[in-house]
């Protein structure tokens, strides 16, 4: 009598739901701007959010932003006890022929995040290099404990 052959199918992909989440919110955002086409929602607003990394260094929180051809001077950053607030504006380039594709944003952009408790907004810094805005918030020092005397 024949057996079926079996074939391995090497080693089987792990399965990644962070991965899976992420491209869900790619798929969805293409849907949002295909069905609502920048300047078209909110009332012609157009605000959309660039592209942001935040990493925690030892020393401080470090968020970059993606915003490529934007010049320093049509950014601002903004930043309370407990959130920062980067908006600004690309402004779409005169061209000469007929736009055949544009998969770029233009317009206002707006990005917001929460700040962890033990920050110092008083020191926070931000550079523009190579389209990369990284604003830097240093962590506040630790407290040390003390020892309190009772009374009475």
């Amino acid at each position: 009598m024949t057996q079926p052959a079996r074939r391995s199918r090497g080693s089987l992909p792990v399965w990644d739901p962070f991965r899976e989440l992420e491209e869900l919110h790619t798929r969805m955002d293409r849907l949002m701007q295909s069905a609502f086409p920048a300047g078209a929602e909110l009332g012609g607003a157009g605000v959309w959010a660039p592209l942001a990394d935040i990493e925690d260094t030892e020393d401080a929180y470090l968020v970059e932003l993606d915003l490529p051809g934007v010049a320093k001077d049509d950014i601002t950053v903004e930043v309370t006890d407990s959130e920062i607030d980067v908006h600004g504006e690309i402004k779409e380039k005169e061209r000469a022929g007929v736009v055949r594709r544009r998969s770029r944003h233009v317009g206002a952009f707006d990005y917001r995040t929460s700040l962890p408790p033990n920050t110092d907004t008083a020191h926070v810094s931000a550079e523009l290099t190579n389209g990369v805005l990284t604003v830097r918030v240093p962590k506040a020092e630790k407290g040390t404990a003390q020892r309190i005397e009772i009374s009475g």
